[in-house]
């Protein structure tokens, strides 16, 4: 059996290095270029599988809408105030997430 050229190559692998941010030595590189290839011949051999009477599964359990009817309600707003440790301007105050 021929095999096929390399589908992943190693400017492949040193663009895909360079976008996850992750420093990879030769080796790294040439065995990660392996391994995909090696991923991307398993692909073809399941392409090749006859799946014409199979019926798609979308979900592999019986389950439609498991969740509760969304009723929407009133709240009354200070209950919801009190329970905040800080209020300002009937706003909830929260530390701040960013930097400055």
């Amino acid at each position: 059996m021929v095999k096929e050229k390399p589908v992943i190559s190693e400017k492949d692998v040193e663009h895909l290095s360079e976008l996850s941010k992750i420093e990879l030595s030769k080796k790294d590189a040439a065995n990660l270029k392996n391994q995909l290839n090696e991923i991307l011949e398993y692909f073809k051999i399941i392409n090749k599988i006859d799946t014409g009477d199979t019926p798609p599964t979308y979900n592999v359990h019986d389950l439609s809408n498991v969740f509760r009817e969304d009723t929407p309600h009133t709240s009354d707003a200070d209950i919801l105030l009190g329970n905040a440790s800080q209020v300002k301007d009937r706003l909830i105050k929260a530390p701040r997430m960013t930097r400055k």
